[in-house]
């Protein structure tokens, strides 16, 4: 070894000793790192670690230094392998790849077979007795280097290769074949480029290597972090490894495999093999491959060596794994293993599965959900009747393969810039394609589903989906997509853009025309029993948000352990806050009172029968809520009635509530404890007002009194404010909007956050994040009111929920978090995850 490559850090071989961190390596170089020192068959090469792409991406160049150790590492992998860069007898070619500390796939660049010099041609015929072989691979580097390295736009068909080898056999000299392929692709670059691929193997291999480092920035990559929350300043490792040959005979083939199905989640391999192909061809989705278990006839040896090293793999790092191999003339090499992408469905299974086999913990099993693969199976599907109608009228356009679960109804687009514009406006999207490739990205990201012509459960258009949460059918040979007309042909049915289809993601169904969309159906018993130990682990109470009866059910299915409801939204779904805000509009409040103590009565022992014994809240109407005021008529009220602008503005108002719910109460006959709350309160003084009229009234005496707190004056009186209250809540979207000077209703839209918080104008995301004023304001507040007098204090939360937002409640003393209904599960996962007892 030298003395550069001992001493720099920017650079390790896969065999050196020592511990390994993803960081510098990147998922795959440590992924291959970390195989070999477990003795597995892995193509000898090494990397280039994230600190020299981070040098590339701020200075625009490689020091001098860092070129001789890559030069030097490769002469260490000239001696291991016995092969000779750029030359004979033994040619050693190179992938070079990206390799991110987070996966992302197929955002980023590779270059296979590099190192193809005339000489390393002439002597890879020569060592392997195939011209034809050779020229393949020489086709598919200059293709490869001229889009990736170059930017070429334009790369020769495999069509004009079989013309180029038309009476060439795989004894033929080698030389004259060399020429005329290189000088053809040669040929078609200098005409669009006016430029070359270098044929000095060394210039390969450093432009190869600058390429990956510049493909971190590339449109595609930044938006794919983006939408993954990955963090801009990673930076990308480069893998620079030996090459193996999967398309060198029949005895040869490339693979993806899994080591359960990340579709469903079932036990066993899951994956495909594509005999006498490179890795690109089975992952690109150009051809479709074979199952993985068609291996087992094929190479019986190499299907048990597979079965057991995937077992293994797994076993060691508690984890489904995404395995790439390669077949070799009969020998298995192992090329790349990481975490396994998988739909929500699967990953609810897989950690059920890996508990029950006692191969990960508690924690461990928790930690590999996400609280948007929660969401995901909460998602609506079609309804059944519909559905088997459909089939039976013979709707069912072609089946392909399921590549990410899911029901969507949507029209079709053949063009990613049409669907993102299509989204934009409003339509619900499928975006149909021959095979997706990274430029598509924004239109699948548009797309509420993604229809492909060719590939298997690996290509790309599987991978991005599943990691994406957008349902996917893959492989559906049946169809003729035609992007450039605009049409996709099926069995003499033509459909054009905008014409309607329902996608099935599991069973890989394409349907004509719309189905009708139902709830979920039955509840998955696996995801029951993990959240049933999320919530055993939480340490905190959830209570979720309800306006139906059907909702307040749900609710208590999902664990809550009570109900919060604004008495504005109850009577808005059920018809009878018009009527009331007319009567206001129009008359002396008084006038009103009476249909409204009536209403909420009538509406509240309903909610009551049907609510679980524990704990409902009761939220006063609000008549300057930010997120209804339009449908509250705000405006036009204030003006008749400007009294109902404050929080007991009019008392005649929050007594006929109070009385309406406290007769729900006792004719529900039910034993939940109920309070009733009041939102904007600022001051003791009010609180106080508030329990001397709830005193007065009595059948109103049960009825524990508490407040909304939704400014920073009222947070700031909050413990004089405990003195005298039930309950408490924090309205922490509320807060923050009035810390921040934002309209509360933008706090659930992306935009116009998004842009701000790209442009830099924010430091925290509100909707995440807590930021230093809210923090200061809320610090020891829940400690605070509990020694006071043991008020239960709770923080709401609208829209969805994040995991750093929960913790961070968590960690400052907050045991009672309220939610939306469908933010139930993600909730409990959340605070499950957290807690470590």
């Amino acid at each position: 070894m030298s003395a550069a490559t001992a001493t720099s850090g920017l650079t390790r071989a896969f065999n050196e000793p020592g511990a390994i961190d993803r960081n510098v390596l990147g998922g795959k170089g440590y992924g291959l790192v970390e195989m070999t020192q477990e003795g597995l068959n892995v193509p000898g090469g090494y990397v280039i670690s994230t600190a020299a792409c981070h040098h590339y991406l701020k200075h625009g160049s490689m020091t001098t230094d860092l070129v001789e150790e890559i030069h030097s590492r490769l002469g260490e992998l000239e001696g291991s392998t016995g092969k000779t860069f750029g030359a004979g007898p033994v040619p050693l070619l190179l992938s070079v790849r990206s390799g991110a500390p987070v996966s992302m796939p197929g955002m980023m660049d590779t270059v296979l077979n590099l190192g193809l010099s005339r000489d390393a041609a002439i002597a890879l015929a020569m060592a392997t007795g195939d011209t034809r072989f050779m020229a393949d691979v020489l086709f598919r580097f200059h293709g490869m280097y001229a889009e990736t390295v170059m930017g070429a736009l334009e790369t020769p068909d495999r069509d004009e290769l079989t013309a180029l080898l038309d009476g060439v056999k795989a004894s033929t000299e080698p030389g004259p074949v060399y020429d005329r392929v290189w000088e053809h692709c040669q040929s078609l670059l200098r005409d669009e480029l006016d430029d070359e691929v270098p044929s000095d193997p060394y210039a390969q291999l450093i432009g190869a290597v600058e390429a990956v480092f510049r493909s971190w920035n590339t449109r595609r990559a930044v938006k794919y972090r983006e939408i993954h929350k990955i963090p801009d300043d990673l930076g990308t490792a480069v893998v620079v490894q030996s090459m193996v040959f999967g398309n060198l005979d029949e005895q040869s083939g490339s693979g993806v495999v899994f080591t359960r199905n990340p579709v469903t989640g079932e036990p066993g391999l899951f994956g495909e093999f594509l005999a006498a192909s490179q890795g690109e061809d089975v992952v690109a989705g150009i051809r479709t491959p074979d199952p993985v278990v068609t291996l087992r006839d094929r190479l019986p040896e190499v299907y048990a060596e597979l079965e057991s090293t995937c077992a293994e793999l797994e076993r060691r790092r508690g984890d489904v794994l995404d395995i790439e191999f390669t077949v070799e003339r009969g020998i298995l090499y192992m090329l790349q293993v990481r975490s396994a992408k998988r739909t929500a469905q699967a990953a609810i299974r897989i950690a059920a599965d890996l508990l029950a086999e006692d191969v990960v913990t508690d924690a461990e099993a928790l930690s590999a959900l996400t609280l948007e693969q929660i969401r995901q199976v909460q998602r609506p599907g079609f309804d059944p009747a519909a559905y088997t109608r459909a089939r039976n009228d013979g709707r069912v356009l072609a089946t392909g393969v399921g590549a990410a679960p899911g029901n969507v109804v949507g029209q079709l687009f053949f063009d990613s810039d049409a669907a993102q514009q299509a989204a934009k406006n409003g339509k619900t999207v499928i975006l149909a394609r021959p095979v997706t490739s990274p430029t598509d990205l924004h239109g699948m990201i548009a797309a509420a589903g993604i229809l492909t012509a060719t590939g298997g459960s690996t290509s790309h258009a599987a991978v991005v989906a599943r990691a994406l949460g957008t349902t996917c059918v893959v492989g559906c040979g049946a169809v003729d997509i035609d992007p450039d007309a605009g049409t996709m042909k099926v069995d003499g049915i033509t459909l054009t853009t905008g014409d309607v289809v329902s996608l099935d993601g599991s069973t890989g169904e394409v349907i004509l025309g719309e189905i009708e969309l139902s709830e979920p159906a039955a509840e998955d018993d696996r995801l029951a029993t993990l959240l049933l130990l999320a919530r055993d682990r939480a340490g905190t109470q959830v209570f979720a948000r309800a306006t139906t009866t059907e909702q307040v059910q749900h609710i208590h299915a999902r664990g809550a352990a009570g109900v919060v409801a604004g008495i504005d939204d109850v009577l808005a779904t059920s018809g009878h806050l018009d009527e009331i805000i007319t009567l206001l509009q129009e008359g002396e409040i008084r006038d009103a009172t009476a249909v409204l103590e009536e209403a909420v009565a009538t509406e509240f022992v309903k909610l009551f029968t049907d609510a679980p014994a524990g704990e409902f809240g009761v939220r006063a109407i609000d008549f300057h809520a930010d997120e209804s005021s339009e449908l509250l008529r705000a405006t036009e009220l204030f003006v008749t009635h400007p009294e109902l602008a404050l929080p007991l503005g009019s008392e005649e108002m929050v007594a006929a509530q109070l009385r309406g719910i406290a007769r729900a109460a006792a004719e529900a006959q039910s034993d939940l404890r109920v309070h009733f709350t009041v939102r904007k309160i600022a001051s003791a003084q009010e609180i106080a007002a508030l329990v001397t009229l709830r005193d007065s009234l009595p059948d109103a005496q049960a009825i524990e009194i508490g407040s909304y707190l939704t400014s920073p004056r009222g947070v700031a009186s909050i413990e004089a404010m405990a003195e005298l209250s039930d309950v408490v809540w924090i309205e922490l979207r509320v807060l923050q909007a009035a810390v921040t000077g934002i309209p509360p209703r933008h706090l659930l839209t992306s935009e116009p956050l998004d842009s701000y918080l790209r442009r830099g104008l924010m430091e925290v995301d509100p909707r995440v994040e807590i930021d230093d004023q809210v923090g200061q304001l809320i610090d020891g507040v829940a400690a605070e009111l509990r020694s006071a007098r043991g008020c239960r204090i709770g923080v709401r939360l609208t829209g969805p929920v994040s995991a750093e937002l929960l913790q961070s409640l968590q960690d400052r003393g907050f045991d009672r978090i309220g939610v939306d209904g469908d933010e139930v599960r993600p909730t409990l996962l959340a605070l499950g995850q957290r807690n470590r007892s």
